[in-house]
């Protein structure tokens, strides 16, 4: 008689419930859509506005199922030519105002979704779009915080009244920052100051001349690797924040070797567009304002063109509303630190903190001595690349946008770290934080290699992975069946449930599915039987021994557990040894293989093992299907 426990059948029957909700939303193929989403300053998403896209894709014979979602308009087409039809009228009718934006749009019932049940996105070798390699200069980086540096130094020498001629960064790679002191004393002095107030920098003492005291301020190893590894995060996170503005379904967005970028947007068929997004360049200015948004004097100067001589009009970036804001810069971005957002203390309403290098803070301190109550300005100055072709060869062409994206009066004096209160919402406060600290790429990328995928392509790959997968399953359950018999036709069931499980757990973790990814589906299912194989040889040896049926079911399966424990083992070390190492689509098989390796050991043996029992447990048996 079985003696195989309860606990494990319920597990099982667990197990198998789980593979088939999981598993099920992926048999529900996405409608093609296009996405609208205002841009800053645009009017809002409503009634209005999906009607009139309505009409003008019926005026042109495209048939589409238009509705507003919350902030952006959806239309879903039946397939990609009317797709790409229905993008070009939507973009024709609404300009720039809007940005329009291929998506696949899921038809997964709500009740699936509620339970975070979801199909499995498509890599870029399935669903066609973009892919990108940039290359990040950390150069730019370097000199920036050596200049900071030097701006620190100077003025903690100026304050502590220490004697120097020049504070400045050297031409010879490796010595960083270059003092030079009036004194041995003077030296000593600033090696002490130096050292305790910026202790990421080595300090070494340099030749001496006369008058001329030299001292070196060298930036440690490790401050390099982290400044290396933060720009690389700050770049990454920069690109995600710019490309959800596209509303493209999964981007790839990861860092590739020490210094490059992959960015993969599927379902992106004009890289124009893309390439414009994310190789914008951002900074920051802080300036005087000269009253405040929609005040008379701005109106006035946008109607009329006449605008102040000390003065520039520009725009806020929620409504288009005028400013008048002086030229003169207070502090630029390349001055700010750090920015956080938060609720103000004092009268609990959202705010933004800012942190700025020695340089910006004094300059900030003496503006704002001088202009307690008065406004000043925020402006974002966005640098966005043009692509044309001009004589058969690409041209990109820089365009200025500047906005203001806070305009608030100054309540009192303050330098280094200062708080912009008075925010509409939590929100507001975190996407003006984003935008100080993260609107500006921490160094410049350069676009190495791109190329395009049709969607063409894509369905043709998932046909034939599709294809792929189900000859090898049925193959594998075919040879099974005949040889095994009834053991066989149990493996065939614990091998349909183990890709069920499989594709249950890839989406419900989220996993990327691409060509290498169903290339692992594959070979997860050819090593899957071995379990089974040997199992069913385990029993029939013990039959030939002399065992009972029972017996020899129990032998079969006990004897044969240190061996598949043995092998999948080492499988899984190798599928581990790609995933951790292994970047791009060695990474995805290598996810792959892995899962498929645990959902196989759980299937070929504690599955089998109950279905087994289930069948033989209850009856006395004479022979074994084997």
């Amino acid at each position: 008689m079985s003696d195989f426990p309860r606990w494990k059948y319920a597990l099982v029957v667990l197990a198998m419930l789980f593979g088939i909700v999981y598993a099920l939303p992926n048999a529900f193929a996405p409608l093609k859509a296009v996405q609208v989403s205002a841009n800053k300053g645009s009017a809002p998403i409503d009634d209005a506005l999906r009607q009139k896209v309505a009409d003008a894709l019926a005026k042109d014979h495209i048939a589409a199922g238009v509705v507003a979602q919350g902030d952006h308009l959806l239309a879903t087409f039946a397939n990609a030519d009317l797709q790409k039809s229905g993008a070009d009228a939507i973009g024709a009718l609404l300009g720039d105002s809007y940005t329009v934006a291929f998506k696949l749009q899921s038809t997964v019932p709500r009740w699936l979704t509620a339970i975070h049940a979801n199909s499995m996105p498509l890599g870029l070798d399935l669903q066609g779009g973009v892919h990108f390699l940039m290359q990040v200069d950390q150069s730019g980086v370097l000199d920036k915080l050596e200049n900071s540096y030097a701006d620190d130094i100077r003025g903690q020498l100026r304050q502590k009244d220490i004697r120097y001629e020049s504070v400045a960064r050297s031409t010879v790679a490796g010595q960083g920052i270059v003092v030079v002191l009036r004194s041995a004393a003077d030296r000593s002095g600033a090696a002490d100051l130096i050292a305790t107030s910026s202790p990421d920098l080595a300090v070494t003492d340099g030749p001496s001349t006369g008058d001329r005291y030299v001292l070196y301020a060298a930036i440690k190893p490790t401050k390099l690797r982290d400044l290396s590894l933060g720009t690389i995060k700050q770049n990454l996170a920069t690109l995600r924040n710019r490309i959800n503005a596209l509303g493209v379904s999964e981007p790839v967005i990861q860092q590739q070797g020490e210094d490059h970028i992959v960015v993969e947007l599927a379902g992106v068929q004009d890289p124009a567009a893309a390439k414009r997004l994310i190789g914008a360049t951002a900074t920051l200015e802080y300036r005087p304002g000269i009253g405040y948004p929609g005040d008379p004097r701005a109106i006035e100067a946008a109607q009329s063109g006449s605008i102040p001589p000390d003065a520039n009009l520009y725009y806020t970036s929620n409504g288009h509303v005028p400013v008048l804001v002086g030229k003169r810069a207070i502090v630029t971005g390349d001055q700010l630190v750090d920015a956080s957002s938060g609720i103000d203390q004092s009268n609990g309403t959202p705010s933004v903190n800012v942190t700025l290098n020695a340089s910006g803070a004094a300059k900030m301190q003496e503006f704002t001595n001088a202009n307690v109550g008065k406004p000043m300005a925020v402006l974002l100055i966005n640098t966005v690349y043009e692509t044309s072709t001009v004589n058969g060869k690409e041209v990109r062409t820089p365009q200025i946008k500047t906005e203001v994206i806070n305009d608030a009066t100054i309540q009192s004096p303050f330098g280094k770290v200062f708080s912009t209160n008075g925010l509409g919402s939590p929100k507001e406060a975190s996407d003006l934080a984003l935008l100080l600290k993260s609107g500006a790429l921490a160094a410049p990328m350069d676009i190495v290699e791109q190329y395009v995928i049709g969607p063409s392509l894509g369905q043709e790959n998932i046909k034939k992975g599709f294809d792929a997968v189900m000859l090898g399953l049925l193959l594998v359950l075919a040879c099974a069946a005949v040889y095994y018999k009834l053991f066989g036709l149990v493996a065939d069931i614990a091998l349909f449930f183990n890709l069920l499980i499989l594709v249950a757990v890839m989406s419900m973790i989220g996993v990327t599915l691409t060509m290498p990814g169903i290339a692992g589906i594959v070979l997860t299912l050819g090593m899957a039987i071995d379990a089974n194989v040997l199992i069913c040889e385990r029993v029939r040896e013990e039959l030939r021994n002399g065992s009972t049926p029972h017996a020899a079911i129990h032998a079969g399966y006990d004897k044969a557990w240190a061996t598949i424990l043995d092998a999948n083992v080492t499988h899984l070390i190798a599928a581990l040894a790609l995933m951790t190492m292994g970047t791009g689509a060695i990474r995805g098989f290598g996810v792959t293989l892995g899962i498929g390796i645990l959902t196989s050991m759980f299937t070929s043996v504690v599955m089998t093992h109950a279905f087994t029992a289930l069948i033989h447990g209850r009856r006395k048996l004479k022979t074994l299907s084997v």
